[in-house]
């Protein structure tokens, strides 16, 4: 699209009168995710098949740091080059344009050349026999299939991302759509994806956590079946996580007139709020894809919703209709603004509500309606004070919040909103009050959980930009398409209420640069601030200092572990805020605590915080964490020592912890594990020890008490085994069958209560905790007897059956009495009738190499997960059956229906 020309009109809000119906929109938003073939590798076998590579692949040849997190200032910028791929042959010219509409200077924009790479390959041919291809619906991740591998390192999970997919699909255009603008969104595709239609080569784009559009028009056929290919390419080596492989995340098909709203063409912002009335205003890019100049007319009505999204009622406000002239093949944008009385507010809970509103903009062209475009947002005040933190509504809101990457565990990366859902669910329920989209953008749906469910988001663009942390990472494409990708996130992303800050990267390797690596930032925050003023700019920083050039680019100051301290180094909190007092400081990432979940090993550290070792929290024989919560990685520290950090400076504006849930790669300290040990929450879902930890703290009003370690230690019978405490009480009294053994008061900076002498008998070990001297809550362990029964749990019971919504149930192992069996490791088996499948299982066991689709899986520490689905359109009772030699099998039923509440 050219944009020689931008109109700007302005219009006002419109009075309150009685609102006619909504239009019915010519605009369809059509799923495609059913239906697709898919095969692995490029066609070798044919003559036909010619080289589709986006570009040489030039990497840094050495890493970037000396040691994970901290590094130091050494950097190698010795660059290698494979030049096994001939330059000649590359597509890189033909995707580039692509990105156009998010270059500013037009200049720089790229023209797409003649000729289309991709004719002579069998694959890309409109009457290719796929049949014989696998059948998949999406969103899909061709490597959570495995096999796990053994060899190399565990940093991506040990999981087959690395290779060439691709995935056919017939669409039928009617006849009827001629004359529209077809296009095709694609919501995430890892990587280097390459788009044709009919043989003809569309367009495409590079990075795999990027959403974006191309313009199929030119090349559908109105008269039928249109054949959809994309490629994808996935490198090796080029993340230090799991990045999933394929089309992971939604793909919709959208049809408009030619003159309409614009790909993430409205942008609304809340200026003005207060208990009487907020002022909204409103941006609405209007495309005109047609061979002639136009005229339309743009309105907009507001409406409120309930918490599903739904509207209710009669419009609250409305900006009343102007005439916007639009020439050929380009675009013009509207302004405007509208009045909310006695406004509903979006905030997080418990003490607020994610109220929410919908912006309806109609755009008439000769008075018929040619686009009805619906905006989703919050009105909010966010206030970020240096000295206090941030005020959401004008009320402290302390970050209470984790980092989280983007798979979904034994799912992989192909994303699924019950489960997005699930995770959030476990984290609010700990006391969670943000995320950080660690280190990329998330998928849409996962904002609209957090708009929903009032999650704060720190929405993050990059890991890398021009300097690599593997050697094909993201940092082979920044200097192309960095302006395109960071434009085209706050774009897509800017008008969630959830979202209170962008961060441009995490521990970037620029951060030793100085004075080049500021610019590098100034230039990333200039565009994030033309994209959107109103939501201050922030970078995870673990290196940098006050005084480096670099720390000065960004609006909010944030630190990875440096606050708590590093490797022994002080925490540098209050230097930080001495150089800058004008700006907000927070922890962007913090603990990087680590444990296995029901693993624990002795004799216990003495200290708050350890650094893990061999002698130090390891079992080095199992590859396990003592889930003690006292041990973290060599640049991290215990949850304990970074409370204490942050209360010691009151200024600071809360954390973000790494991580929330456990995830596939980067397994930290056993390299030769599937997954991480960091998570609050185990890989399965099951919750750590170290989640009551959290939720005691972040829920002071909450009355709990969680005692570890579990009480089945028939080989210490007679030896020292320390029993510690997490509870929102400040005292606690322990018994250990019946008898006390002391009542212990919290001193301050201690978030834990200690029994370290206590010597192991079997029996029942019971706290009773004490808030301001009244009895606030209790806990139990119990000595299993030998295992004898599998208990059963799902955590919905009803579903639908749309082929997409989950029931997660968890097995437990227990002896003949109920009471858990707290090390069992019991083979146990899957069977469903009725109509449902399994999707996978898992355990939480990091070292496990178990495929996930396997039906049968190993208890880890006495618990077993499997992920139910619903069969699309069939309606009945799912029968799930786990059983184990030896034990009592357990059955539950699950409910599938056409419509859940």
């Amino acid at each position: 699209m050219v944009t020689s020309c931008l109109v700007v009109l302005v219009f006002a809000a419109m009075p309150l009168t009685a609102a006619e119906p909504i239009p019915v929109s010519p605009r369809e938003r059509i799923s495609i995710d059913d239906d697709w073939r898919f095969t692995k590798g490029d066609p070798t076998n044919h003559e036909s098949f010619q080289g589709l590579v986006y570009d040489v692949r030039r990497g840094q040849t050495l890493r970037r740091f000396a040691a994970e997190a901290d590094g130091n200032a050494a950097i190698n910028e010795s660059v290698g080059a494979n030049e096994s791929t001939n330059p000649a042959a590359v597509i890189k010219q033909w995707i580039l344009p692509t990105g156009n509409d998010f270059i500013k200077d037009p200049a720089r924009r790229f023209i797409r050349p003649e000729g289309n790479p991709g004719d002579g390959v069998v694959y890309v041919q409109p009457d290719f026999d796929d049949s014989s291809w696998q059948k998949i619906n999406l969103p899909h991740d061709w490597a959570i299939a495995g096999p796990f591998t053994s060899s190399g390192g565990g940093g991506m999970g040990r999981l087959p991302t690395a290779g060439v997919g691709w995935y056919r699909k017939s669409l039928t255009i009617s006849p009827e759509d001629s004359g529209k603008s077809i296009f095709l969104d694609v919501d995430g595709a890892m990587s280097y994806a390459t788009v044709w239609l009919n043989g003809q080569l569309v367009g495409g784009w590079p990075f795999g956590y990027a959403s974006w559009r191309v313009n199929l028009t030119p090349f559908v056929k109105f008269d039928g079946q249109n054949e959809l290919v994309i490629r994808l390419d996935n490198p090796p080596n080029s993340s230090r996580w799991y990045p999933g492989a394929g089309i992971y995340r939604n793909v919709w098909l959208v049809k408009t007139s030619p003159v309409h709203v614009g790909h993430w063409g409205t942008y609304l912002t809340t200026p003005e709020v207060s208990p009487a009335a907020a002022t909204v205003n409103l941006k609405v890019t209007v495309d005109n894809d047609s061979k002639q100049n136009s005229i339309v007319s743009v309105a907009t009505e507001v409406f409120s919703l309930d918490a599903n999204g739904e509207k209710i009622g009669p419009a609250v406000a409305g900006v009343a209709s102007v005439s916007l002239p639009i020439p050929s093949q380009d675009h013009a944008v509207a302004e405007g603004a509208a009045t909310v009385v006695h406004p509903k507010l979006w905030g997080p809970p418990p003490t607020q509500k994610p109220n929410r509103y919908v912006a309806i903009t109609t755009v008439r062209q000769e008075g018929k309606v040619v686009d009805v475009y619906e905006t989703p947002f919050g009105i909010r005040t966010v206030k970020f004070d240096p000295n206090h933190g941030v005020f959401v509504n004008g009320e402290h809101i302390l970050l209470n919040g984790v980092c989280d990457h983007h798979d979904l565990g034994a799912l992989g990366a192909a994303f699924n909103t019950r489960a997005a859902q699930r995770q959030l669910e476990v984290l609010q329920e700990m006391g969670c009050n943000a995320l950080r989209t660690s280190h990329n953008p998330p998928a849409p749906e996962l904002l609209e959980l957090a708009d929903q469910m009032g999650f704060l988001v720190m929405d993050e663009s990059f890991d890398v930009w021009f300097r690599r942390k593997t050697p094909l990472d993201f940092h082979l494409i920044f200097a192309d398409w960095h302006e395109q990708d960071l434009r085209a996130h706050v774009r897509r992303d800017r008008n969630h209420p959830s979202v209170i800050m962008w961060s441009i990267g995490n521990e970037v390797g620029e951060q030793f640069t100085f004075a080049s690596g500021a610019a590098v930032a100034k230039e990333l925050v200039n565009i994030v601030r033309e994209e959107d003023p109103t939501r201050p700019t922030t970078t995870a920083m673990n290196w940098a200092q006050p005084t480096n050039p670099f720390t000065a680019t960004v609006d909010l100051i944030g630190l990875n572990y440096q606050g708590a301290g590093i490797r022994g180094v002080p925490g540098k909190y209050p230097a930080f805020h001495e150089q800058f007092p004008d700006k907000m400081l927070f922890g962007s990432e913090t603990a990087s605590a680590l444990s296995s979940r029901g693993e624990y090993t002795f004799p216990v550290t003495t200290n708050n915080s350890a650094a893990v070792g061999p002698n130090s929290g390891e079992d080095q024989a199992r590859h396990q964490v003592s889930a003690y919560e006292l041990y973290a990685a060599a640049f991290g520290t215990s949850a304990d020592k970074v409370f204490a950090a942050q209360e010691n400076n009151p200024y600071v504006g809360g954390e973000f912890v790494w991580t929330g849930w456990d995830y596939l790669g980067e397994p930290t300290p056993f390299d030769s594990s599937r997954s991480s040990y960091s998570g609050i929450i185990d890989l399965a879902g099951f919750k750590k020890d170290r989640f009551y930890l959290y939720q005691a703290h972040w829920r002071p009003d909450f009355p709990m008490a969680h005692i570890l370690p579990h009480w089945t230690w028939p080989e210490r019978l007679g030896q020292v085994t320390p029993v510690h405490v997490f509870t929102s009480g400040d005292e606690a009294e322990l018994f250990l069958n019946g008898k006390s053994l002391g009542r212990k008061k919290k001193g301050a900076y201690e978030y834990r209560l200690r029994w370290d002498d206590v010597v192991y008998q079997p029996g029942t070990l019971k706290v009773v905790a004490y808030k301001n001297g009244q009895r606030w809550a209790t806990d139990e362990v119990k000595t299993a007897g030998e295992p004898a029964e599998l208990k059963i749990e799902p955590d919905r019971s009803t579903i639908c059956a749309d082929g997409k919504d989950l029931s997660f149930v968890t097995v437990t192992v227990t002896d003949k009495k109920g009471v858990k069996a707290p090390r069992t490791g019991n083979r146990i088996h899957f069977d469903i009738t009725g109509p449902g499948e399994i999707v996978a299982t898992d355990n939480g066991d990091p070292t496990s190499f178990e495929p996930f689709q396997s039906h049968d899986r190993n208890a880890f520490n006495g618990l077993c997960l499997a992920i139910v689905r619903g069969k699309p359109g069939e309606q009945g009772k799912i029968k799930l059956t786990a059983k184990a030699d030896g034990l009592a099998a357990g059955t539950v039923s699950i409910r599938t229906t056409l419509h859940v509440d």
